[in-house]
């Protein structure tokens, strides 16, 4: 009687051990093949700091282009923006060197930004000084949106 028993749990944790391998391949394609990738359904969006809005930008595979709107109340000077993929070398952008406050400046940064349709993340940077100060301020921001 004890075999029985046993024989029945062994059957049992069996079928139930097939059906999860098959469950653990399924999951193992989905991910291989991007199904599940999660970057493919992250918004379009772009941060630097607060009091230096990111008003519109846009990527194409020789260009990104950025209108930053400063509000943080006062005149910027020496502005500098910077962008990068991952460990690479920061591209310089070019642009005004002053914006006043309220107003929006485009920065245009030339470089290879990826492939049509991918999805970019690049670092940006920004190095500004506010009013008439001497002190060189620098913040980081990031840029996450598809290359068009």
């Amino acid at each position: 009687m004890v075999e029985k028993k046993g024989q029945a749990a062994m059957e049992f944790l069996m079928t139930y051990g097939w059906a999860l391998l098959v469950v653990l391949v399924a999951i193992g394609a989905l991910a291989f093949f991007g199904v599940l990738n999660p970057g493919q359904f992250l918004p379009s969006s772009c941060t630097i700091t607060p009091g230096i809005a990111c008003d519109d930008f846009t990527v194409t595979s020789s260009t990104v282009t950025v209108i930053l709107r400063n509000g943080m109340g006062e005149g910027l000077n020496t502005v500098s923006l910077t962008a990068s993929v991952g460990s690479g070398t920061p591209v310089d952008c070019e642009g005004s060197v002053t914006i006043a406050d309220g107003d929006p400046q485009t920065y245009t940064c030339e470089g290879s930004w990826g492939d049509s349709k991918a999805k970019l993340k690049a670092d940006l940077g920004l190095t500004y000084k506010v009013g008439s100060s001497t002190i060189s301020h620098t913040k980081t921001g990031q840029l996450v949106t598809q290359v068009e």
